[in-house]
């Protein structure tokens, strides 16, 4: 029989996060490095959604990575209007986000850098990305 509803034996089920326990990697080595939880996995995390071009690689879904690199060309004032709005879409889509505050997009040259705040359940932190437009 197929439970209908989201109560078992008359139990109402609670959702839970799962952990995020994950591999520790050592990106300046390029190996593993140990295993790290809570709000370190999900600074990596971020830096790793931030290094990887959405839509590029087939192993990622739709939803990973960011679009930054379309913005190749465009004009300095399109290109800090939407900085905003690609990058909080892109972290957004980790359930262990809540939001991501203060950004402030600088755009110099060929150089787009984009500066924030995560804010976890764990606590918040600052990052930043670089990207030649």
């Amino acid at each position: 029989m197929i439970p209908q509803g989201g109560t078992i034996n008359n139990a109402l089920m609670e959702r839970r996060q799962r952990p995020s326990l994950t591999w520790a990697l050592d990106f300046g080595r390029g190996r593993v490095a140990g295993r790290i939880d809570g709000i370190a996995a999900v600074k990596q995390a971020v830096h790793k959604t931030l290094q990887t071009d959405r839509f590029w690689h087939d192993i990622y879904s739709a939803n990973y990575g960011h679009e930054l690199r379309t913005l190749l060309g465009k004009s300095p004032l399109y290109v800090q209007a939407e900085a905003s709005r690609m990058v909080s879409e892109a972290l957004l889509q980790d359930d262990r986000i809540q939001s991501v505050e203060g950004l402030s997009v600088r755009y110099v040259g060929e150089q787009l850098t984009v500066q924030f705040t995560v804010v976890t359940e764990q606590g918040q932190f600052e990052e930043e990305v670089t990207i030649g437009v």
